[in-house]
Protein backbone atom coordinates (compact mmCIF):
# COMPACT_ATOMS: atom_id res chain seq x y z
CA UNK A 1 0.00 0.00 0.00
CA UNK A 2 1.44 3.32 -1.08
CA UNK A 3 2.03 5.93 1.59
CA UNK A 4 -0.02 9.05 1.02
CA UNK A 5 2.20 12.04 0.28
CA UNK A 6 0.98 15.42 1.48
CA UNK A 7 1.40 18.05 -1.20
CA UNK A 8 3.23 21.06 0.19
CA UNK A 9 2.30 24.54 -1.01
CA UNK A 10 4.61 26.10 -3.55
CA UNK A 11 7.11 28.61 -2.23
CA UNK A 12 7.70 32.01 -3.80
CA UNK A 13 11.13 32.40 -5.37
CA UNK A 14 13.38 35.45 -4.96
CA UNK A 15 12.03 37.19 -8.04
CA UNK A 16 8.44 36.64 -6.93
CA UNK A 17 9.19 37.85 -3.41
CA UNK A 18 10.72 41.04 -4.79
CA UNK A 19 7.69 41.66 -7.01
CA UNK A 20 5.21 40.91 -4.21
CA UNK A 21 7.03 43.38 -1.98
CA UNK A 22 7.08 46.01 -4.73
CA UNK A 23 3.35 45.63 -5.39
CA UNK A 24 2.39 45.81 -1.72
CA UNK A 25 4.35 49.04 -1.31
CA UNK A 26 2.85 50.44 -4.52
CA UNK A 27 -0.75 49.72 -3.56
CA UNK A 28 -0.40 50.57 0.15
CA UNK A 29 2.29 53.31 0.23
CA UNK A 30 1.18 54.97 3.47
CA UNK A 31 -0.68 52.19 5.25
CA UNK A 32 -1.46 52.71 8.93
CA UNK A 33 -3.64 51.02 11.52
CA UNK A 34 -7.41 51.55 11.40
CA UNK A 35 -7.50 51.81 15.18
CA UNK A 36 -8.33 55.30 16.48
CA UNK A 37 -5.86 56.67 19.03
CA UNK A 38 -4.28 59.96 20.10
CA UNK A 39 -1.26 58.83 22.10
CA UNK A 40 0.83 55.81 23.07
CA UNK A 41 -1.46 54.89 25.97
CA UNK A 42 -4.54 54.82 23.74
CA UNK A 43 -2.64 52.84 21.11
CA UNK A 44 -1.50 50.05 23.42
CA UNK A 45 -4.96 49.73 24.97
CA UNK A 46 -6.58 49.60 21.53
CA UNK A 47 -4.13 46.98 20.27
CA UNK A 48 -4.69 44.86 23.37
CA UNK A 49 -8.45 45.04 22.82
CA UNK A 50 -8.13 44.22 19.12
CA UNK A 51 -6.88 40.68 19.72
CA UNK A 52 -9.53 38.42 18.12
CA UNK A 53 -11.80 41.44 17.79
CA UNK A 54 -12.36 43.82 14.88
CA UNK A 55 -10.83 47.28 14.79
CA UNK A 56 -14.31 48.64 14.08
CA UNK A 57 -15.64 47.19 17.35
CA UNK A 58 -12.61 48.47 19.30
CA UNK A 59 -13.16 51.97 17.93
CA UNK A 60 -16.74 51.86 19.21
CA UNK A 61 -15.62 50.79 22.69
CA UNK A 62 -12.63 53.02 23.34
CA UNK A 63 -14.10 56.57 23.44
CA UNK A 64 -16.01 55.89 26.67
CA UNK A 65 -13.10 53.88 28.09
CA UNK A 66 -10.60 56.68 27.46
CA UNK A 67 -12.97 59.31 28.78
CA UNK A 68 -13.19 57.49 32.11
CA UNK A 69 -9.56 56.37 32.18
CA UNK A 70 -7.48 58.91 30.19
CA UNK A 71 -4.11 57.48 31.22
CA UNK A 72 -2.45 54.55 32.97
CA UNK A 73 -2.68 56.53 36.21
CA UNK A 74 -6.48 56.32 36.26
CA UNK A 75 -6.67 52.84 34.72
CA UNK A 76 -4.30 51.44 37.36
CA UNK A 77 -6.87 52.37 40.02
CA UNK A 78 -9.91 51.22 38.02
CA UNK A 79 -12.64 48.97 39.34
CA UNK A 80 -12.52 45.67 37.45
CA UNK A 81 -16.29 45.38 37.04
CA UNK A 82 -16.52 48.91 35.68
CA UNK A 83 -13.84 48.19 33.09
CA UNK A 84 -15.61 44.96 32.13
CA UNK A 85 -18.85 46.86 31.65
CA UNK A 86 -17.18 49.34 29.31
CA UNK A 87 -15.58 46.68 27.11
CA UNK A 88 -18.17 43.90 27.41
CA UNK A 89 -18.96 43.90 23.68
CA UNK A 90 -15.33 42.96 22.98
CA UNK A 91 -14.28 39.33 22.72
CA UNK A 92 -12.69 37.85 25.86
CA UNK A 93 -13.57 41.03 27.77
CA UNK A 94 -13.10 39.42 31.19
CA UNK A 95 -9.43 38.60 30.65
CA UNK A 96 -8.81 41.79 28.72
CA UNK A 97 -10.21 43.92 31.55
CA UNK A 98 -7.90 42.22 34.05
CA UNK A 99 -4.89 42.63 31.77
CA UNK A 100 -5.61 46.28 31.04
CA UNK A 101 -5.60 47.12 34.74
CA UNK A 102 -2.49 45.01 35.42
CA UNK A 103 -0.73 46.60 32.46
CA UNK A 104 -1.50 50.07 33.77
CA UNK A 105 -0.42 49.16 37.29
CA UNK A 106 2.93 47.84 36.01
CA UNK A 107 3.51 50.96 33.92
CA UNK A 108 2.87 53.14 36.96
CA UNK A 109 4.93 51.00 39.34
CA UNK A 110 7.82 49.82 37.18
CA UNK A 111 8.11 52.51 34.51
CA UNK A 112 7.15 55.70 36.37
CA UNK A 113 3.98 56.07 34.33
CA UNK A 114 5.81 55.97 30.98
CA UNK A 115 4.93 53.12 28.62
CA UNK A 116 8.24 51.60 27.45
CA UNK A 117 9.08 51.58 23.76
CA UNK A 118 11.36 48.54 23.76
CA UNK A 119 10.02 45.14 22.75
CA UNK A 120 11.70 43.30 25.64
CA UNK A 121 10.04 45.66 28.13
CA UNK A 122 6.64 45.78 26.46
CA UNK A 123 6.25 41.99 26.53
CA UNK A 124 6.67 42.06 30.32
CA UNK A 125 3.33 43.85 30.59
CA UNK A 126 0.17 41.82 31.21
CA UNK A 127 -1.69 41.03 28.01
CA UNK A 128 1.17 42.18 25.77
CA UNK A 129 2.72 39.40 23.72
CA UNK A 130 5.23 39.76 20.91
CA UNK A 131 2.57 40.50 18.30
CA UNK A 132 0.98 43.28 20.37
CA UNK A 133 4.39 44.75 21.21
CA UNK A 134 5.43 44.71 17.57
CA UNK A 135 2.19 46.32 16.39
CA UNK A 136 2.64 49.13 18.92
CA UNK A 137 6.24 49.71 17.85
CA UNK A 138 5.40 49.48 14.15
CA UNK A 139 2.60 52.00 14.43
CA UNK A 140 4.11 54.40 16.96
CA UNK A 141 7.76 54.41 15.97
CA UNK A 142 7.83 52.96 12.44
CA UNK A 143 10.05 50.16 13.71
CA UNK A 144 11.33 47.68 11.10
CA UNK A 145 9.35 44.81 12.60
CA UNK A 146 6.73 42.35 11.38
CA UNK A 147 3.64 41.32 13.30
CA UNK A 148 1.54 38.35 12.22
CA UNK A 149 -2.18 38.33 12.86
CA UNK A 150 -4.76 36.08 11.18
CA UNK A 151 -4.77 38.24 8.02
CA UNK A 152 -0.99 38.38 7.63
CA UNK A 153 -0.73 34.64 8.31
CA UNK A 154 -3.32 33.83 5.65
CA UNK A 155 -1.81 36.15 3.04
CA UNK A 156 1.75 34.94 3.70
CA UNK A 157 0.73 31.34 3.12
CA UNK A 158 -1.44 31.99 0.09
CA UNK A 159 1.43 33.86 -1.57
CA UNK A 160 3.98 31.17 -0.74
CA UNK A 161 5.97 33.45 1.54
CA UNK A 162 5.85 30.93 4.38
CA UNK A 163 5.04 27.31 5.09
CA UNK A 164 5.32 27.77 8.85
CA UNK A 165 2.60 26.30 11.02
CA UNK A 166 2.61 29.05 13.66
CA UNK A 167 2.71 32.84 13.75
CA UNK A 168 6.18 33.08 15.31
CA UNK A 169 7.85 31.14 12.52
CA UNK A 170 5.73 32.89 9.90
CA UNK A 171 6.98 36.21 11.27
CA UNK A 172 10.57 34.99 11.00
CA UNK A 173 10.01 33.94 7.38
CA UNK A 174 8.60 37.33 6.43
CA UNK A 175 11.40 39.23 8.17
CA UNK A 176 14.02 37.12 6.38
CA UNK A 177 12.39 37.48 2.96
CA UNK A 178 11.31 41.14 3.04
CA UNK A 179 14.17 42.50 5.19
CA UNK A 180 13.15 46.18 5.16
CA UNK A 181 10.02 48.36 5.00
CA UNK A 182 8.48 45.82 7.35
CA UNK A 183 6.29 48.38 9.13
CA UNK A 184 4.60 49.29 5.83
CA UNK A 185 4.44 45.69 4.61
CA UNK A 186 2.83 44.51 7.85
CA UNK A 187 -0.04 46.96 7.58
CA UNK A 188 -0.34 46.42 3.83
CA UNK A 189 -0.80 42.70 4.41
CA UNK A 190 -3.35 43.36 7.15
CA UNK A 191 -5.44 45.58 4.89
CA UNK A 192 -5.02 43.28 1.89
CA UNK A 193 -6.15 40.29 3.95
CA UNK A 194 -8.99 42.16 5.62
CA UNK A 195 -10.59 43.59 2.48
CA UNK A 196 -9.41 41.56 -0.53
CA UNK A 197 -7.67 38.28 0.34
CA UNK A 198 -10.42 37.35 2.80
CA UNK A 199 -10.71 33.95 4.46
CA UNK A 200 -14.10 33.42 2.80
CA UNK A 201 -14.89 34.62 -0.70
CA UNK A 202 -11.57 36.34 -1.47
CA UNK A 203 -11.75 38.87 -4.31
CA UNK A 204 -9.40 37.15 -6.73
CA UNK A 205 -10.57 38.23 -10.19
CA UNK A 206 -8.83 41.60 -10.40
CA UNK A 207 -6.31 41.07 -7.60
CA UNK A 208 -2.98 42.78 -8.23
CA UNK A 209 -1.19 39.74 -6.75
CA UNK A 210 -3.14 37.10 -8.66
CA UNK A 211 -0.09 36.05 -10.70
CA UNK A 212 1.81 35.23 -7.48
CA UNK A 213 -0.94 33.42 -5.56
CA UNK A 214 -0.17 29.80 -4.68
CA UNK A 215 -3.58 28.90 -3.25
CA UNK A 216 -4.94 28.41 -6.76
CA UNK A 217 -2.52 25.47 -7.04
CA UNK A 218 -4.46 23.51 -4.46
CA UNK A 219 -3.30 25.02 -1.20
CA UNK A 220 -5.69 27.10 0.87
CA UNK A 221 -4.69 28.84 4.08
CA UNK A 222 -7.94 29.63 5.85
Amino acid sequence: MKKKVTKLPKVANKEEIAKIKELFLKHYPDSVTELNYNNLYELIVSVMLSAQCTDKRVNIITPALFEKYPSTKELAKANLDEVKELIKSCSFFNNKAKNLIKMAQAVEKDYSGEIPLEQKELVKLAGVGQKTANVVLIEYTGANLMAVDTHVYRVAHRLGLSRAKNVKDTEADLVKKFKDNLHLLHQAMVLFGRYRCKAINPECDDCFLKDYCKSKDGFKAG
